[in-house]
């Protein structure tokens, strides 16, 4: 069977080895030393993004159990996202006084469906998603769809815009129950990081769907980009220590 670590460590091969070495096998950290290991085990040459991956006891095809939303981290990702906004009359100069883009309709719809996804958020006023809707079956797999219940639906586009480009993420969990997002970049401080990354626990253990029985948070690893996962001990999940 294929496994992702085999890829990984054929590639970086004696870094990623030497990094492995720092976590102990079978060993469940705190999320201070958690942080403080991904720090140690990064080793690419680029400013690495560290994500939290996040197993859910829930079962996401009963709509009581399914976790979505967005939030925006206290030291945000490190990455300037690119917003395109569907609006139209004076929602345009506010979309762009807030720091959009690109902003307009149509022309923006025909440019799509010819292959251009060049932005990493897409945000729509309500008026708009008859237009946008027409996008479904590009935007819906990528990701890019605005939704309403991450904030990507809304009359306020300077309070959307801003806080996307603030750090604002969208988490969702996978057919599994996975929530896999970034909480920051290899460069942050082991405070930022640990601050991001009680943010987004805070976040959801709030969201816990009323139809979520039994052990909630499963299991929680931190992992910089190529780099070995620190697993987590889920009763620390919240901890700052």
């Amino acid at each position: 069977m294929y496994h992702k670590e085999d890829f990984i460590m054929s590639k970086a091969g004696k870094k990623y080895t030497d990094a492995a070495k720092l976590i102990e096998a079978g060993k469940l950290y705190s999320p201070k030393e958690a942080v403080e290991l991904v720090k140690k085990t990064a080793f690419t040459k680029f400013d690495c993004t560290v994500e939290a991956s996040v197993r859910l006891g829930v079962d996401p095809k009963y709509a009581d159990q399914q976790v979505r939303g967005a939030m925006v981290l206290p030291h945000g990702t490190g990455k300037s996202k690119t917003v395109l906004v569907f609006a139209k009359g004076a929602k345009v100069a506010e979309a762009q006084a807030a720091g959009a883009d690109f902003v307009g309709s149509d022309e923006f719809v025909e440019k799509i469906k010819g292959g251009w996804t060049d932005f990493d958020v897409c945000v729509a006023t309500p008026d708009m998603m008859g237009v946008v809707g027409r996008l479904g079956k590009i935007l819906g797999p990528k990701g890019l769809m605005p939704n309403p219940k991450v904030g990507t639906v809304t009359m306020d586009l300077t309070r959307a815009i801003g806080e996307i480009k603030a750090g604002k993420i969208e988490y969702r969990t996978d057919k599994a129950g996975n929530v896999q997002t970034s909480i920051g970049k290899g460069s942050f401080t082991e405070e930022q990081l640990l601050e991001n990354y009680i943010a987004l626990m805070d976040t959801l253990i709030k969201v816990k769907p009323s139809g979520a029985k039994g052990q909630y948070i499963k299991s929680i690893t931190l992992s910089t980009t190529m780099g070995p996962g620190v697993h987590i001990d889920v009763l620390k999940a919240a901890s700052n220590k």
